[in-house]
């Protein structure tokens, strides 16, 4: 068993399994599809949900929310198999909308960022602590640090009701776990929409036009210097949520526009510049990229894939609809296929698998699709039945199994037969 920092000692206590959101199963786990085996489908209608954390065998818990304005959040258990509600939260105070997050702590407690609030529940979801953050906007989720803080940030937008162009640079707080008062804070050196990460104490965010990384050390967060600039062509959108791997942060590029989602990314990208995966070297300053498809109108929420002992990267243009896997030192092309995925990646690295989807727009039906790693051959899909694209996250299942959220769905995606 690995246990994470701060995080539960289970299979995927936290969104992307962890702060360093490598999307892969804290144990081995995966669904090992070889010839002859099938998938099996059950979805359940949950309007706004997000994404799905677990604790122990059996422990499943759905993070949801209401459309704007003056959103609510809410927590429920639910069901492993069948997928419905065993417990649910009282409403929680939220505020301006953007999907938040959710992580299940070491100490037991369930820990829940959206809109400008901050909550702590029991496994029984009871409320045991609520906060409101300093400032109006939305709090794109938080990571947990090894000693258990939990650290967020503002999202520098656009988001559903947001009437300023003015947009601040980003303001990292790091929250106690237990009562979420302010420990600490910091203003960087420019503005984010990316979701953070971290490995160690150090934070690591994707600016609008930077990387930057950031200490916390004898409660103090120090930025190191003013980053490494990614944004450098005319056309170019900014970055999204970064992957680590040691010193390295992968991310890719194209990110602005994602307000024009209409149940789905495809054609939605304004970006003319061709969107780009790239790799920082964070203690060298070092950056590299590779295009995914080299066509314009590129779009991207979300962060890319990693297989760290295979040595490949997965990127993606949600735009244009394409999925590029490259090597993760060199950028070497290794292959190329076309599929509409938006959402967070799911990489099972014990079966040599990537879980992506793929969205009909024409019949508006979302399918699930597992890929072999190395080459990118479809090993099988099974559609959910949502009407929408997911833009967010994903989780292993406890068994041979996956869950899979959209804004209109939660759906388990099983694995039968023989195993690989």
């Amino acid at each position: 068993m690995t246990v994470t920092g701060g995080l539960w000692p289970g299979i995927w206590p936290a969104e992307d399994a962890g702060p360093e959101r490598l999307g892969a199963p804290l144990w081995p786990g995966g669904l090992g599809l070889t010839e002859g085996s099938t998938l099996s489908s059950t979805s359940r209608e949950v309007v706004m949900g997000t994404m799905v954390v677990l604790r122990d065998e059996g422990e499943v818990f759905l993070l949801r929310h209401t459309p704007p304005p003056d959103a609510v959040s809410f927590v429920e258990r639910i069901d492993p198999i069948t997928l419905e509600p065993i417990a649910r939260s009282v409403d929680l105070p939220g505020g301006p909308m953007w999907p938040g997050g959710m992580a299940a702590h070491a100490d037991g407690s369930l820990h829940v960022i959206f809109g400008n609030h901050a909550h702590r529940l029991s496994a029984e979801l009871e409320i045991e602590a609520s906060v409101e953050l300093p400032r109006p906007v939305p709090y794109n989720s938080f990571v947990t640090l090894p000693g258990g803080q939990l650290v967020t940030k503002d999202f520098a937008g656009p988001w559903p009701g947001q009437d300023s162009d003015a947009i601040p640079n980003a303001e990292l707080l790091v929250l106690d776990p237990v009562d979420l008062r302010i420990l600490t804070s910091l203003e960087l050196s420019e503005p984010s929409v990316a979701r953070l990460s971290a490995i160690g104490n150090e934070i690591v965010v994707v600016g609008v036009e930077s990387l930057i990384s950031v200490d916390f050390d004898s409660e103090v967060l120090t930025q190191r210097g003013p980053g490494v600039r990614y944004r450098d062509a005319e056309g170019q959108g900014c970055g999204w949520d970064a992957v680590l791997d040691g010193n390295l942060a992968f991310f890719l590029d194209d990110g602005d526009g994602s307000d024009a989602y209409d149940g789905s990314f495809r054609d939605r990208g304004t970006a003319t510049a061709p969107l780009r995966l790239h790799r920082v070297d964070r203690l060298t300053g070092t950056r590299t990229s590779v295009e995914i498809c080299g066509l314009p109108g590129g779009l991207i929420t979300n962060p890319p894939a990693l297989d760290p002992m295979r040595r490949i990267a997965v990127g993606y243009d949600s735009g244009n609809g394409v999925v590029t896997a490259v090597h993760a030192d060199t950028l070497e092309r290794l292959w190329s296929i076309e599929l509409d995925h938006a959402c967070h990646p799911l990489v099972l690295p014990a079966t040599g698998e990537l879980v992506m989807a793929d969205f009909d727009r024409a019949v508006g039906v979302e399918h699930v699709v597992v890929l072999d790693l190395a080459t990118g051959a479809e090993k099988g899909r099974a559609a959910t039945e949502s009407l929408v694209q997911s833009p967010v996250f994903p989780s292993i299942g406890f068994d041979r199994d996956l869950y899979w959220v959209s804004f209109m769905t939660v759906s388990r995606i099983a694995a039968h037969g023989p195993m690989a």
